[in-house]
Order: C-alpha cells, then sequence, then structure tokens
C-alpha cells in the first residue's frame, strides 16, 4: 500500500510541474511577442498562433484543475488508497499531458481535434474518481 500512495502523490505531483510549464511556456510566449500588453491576447490570435495555443493549454489546464486538484486532495484527506484510484490517477495525468502536446503540436480548428480525445478521457477519469471517493465515503 506504500508503493501505491507513493505512485500517486509522484502523479500529482507531476501534475502540479506540468501546470507550472504550462504557466511558463504560456506568460514567456506572449510575452516575447511585438507590443505585448500583460492581462491582454491579441483577439486576432487563433489556433495558427502556437502564442494562442500555449495560453489555450493553460487555461485548459486551470478550468480542469479545480475538479482533479479537489478531488485527490479529498481523497488524500481520507486516506484513500486503492489500485483504481492510483490507475485513474496516472490516466487523468498522461492524458493530460497528451493533450498538452497535441495542442502545442498541432494546429487546427477542427472539431474534435484530436486533443479532445485525451481532454475526454482527463473527463471521464474526473468522474470516475468522484464516484470512488463517493462509493469511499458511503
Amino acid at each position: 500500500m506504500i508503493a501505491l500512495a507513493h505512485s500517486v502523490y509522484f502523479a500529482f505531483y507531476l501534475y502540479l510541474i506540468m501546470v507550472l510549464i504550462q504557466w511558463l511556456v504560456a506568460t514567456f510566449t506572449k510575452a516575447n511577442q511585438p507590443a505585448a500588453v500583460p492581462g491582454k491576447l491579441n483577439e486576432d490570435l487563433s489556433h495558427d498562433s502556437f502564442v494562442f495555443r500555449a495560453h489555450r493549454t493553460f487555461h485548459n489546464t486551470l478550468e480542469n484543475s479545480v475538479l482533479f486538484v479537489g478531488s485527490v486532495l479529498l481523497a488524500f484527506s481520507l486516506n484513500y488508497q486503492s489500485s483504481l484510484f492510483a490507475i485513474a490517477v496516472w490516466i487523468y495525468v498522461l492524458a493530460r499531458l497528451i493533450h498538452m502536446a497535441l495542442y502545442y503540436a498541432i494546429a487546427t480548428e477542427k472539431n474534435p481535434s484530436p486533443r479532445t480525445y485525451f481532454f475526454l478521457i482527463g473527463l471521464l477519469t474526473n468522474v470516475f474518481i468522484l464516484v470512488l471517493i463517493g462509493i469511499r465515503l458511503i
């Protein structure tokens, strides 16, 4: 059980590092643009711009982080340890990493884009984690 708990802590740590990296990439790519204004993204940018994709990647992660971070911290506070929980946390982190890589690499307005599938995997995994915690609480 100790190795299982450590695995989840490590996955959660990697997730936090990923969020930090996304913030740095979004911040510095935007700041390096001519006439960059702090807090304001050029409205003419779209998926063909890496600045736009880096910004959206970071903000999409922030939008999803509240549920994931809250769920994991709740599970930690309950001392919830299970193989299913550990696997779900790893799947979520890997899905978000792949989502990030695809968002950085592929400039497309197409919907669904390849990143959409990894967004959905992360979303469903988040719901699964909530269900596991709910069952534990009952």
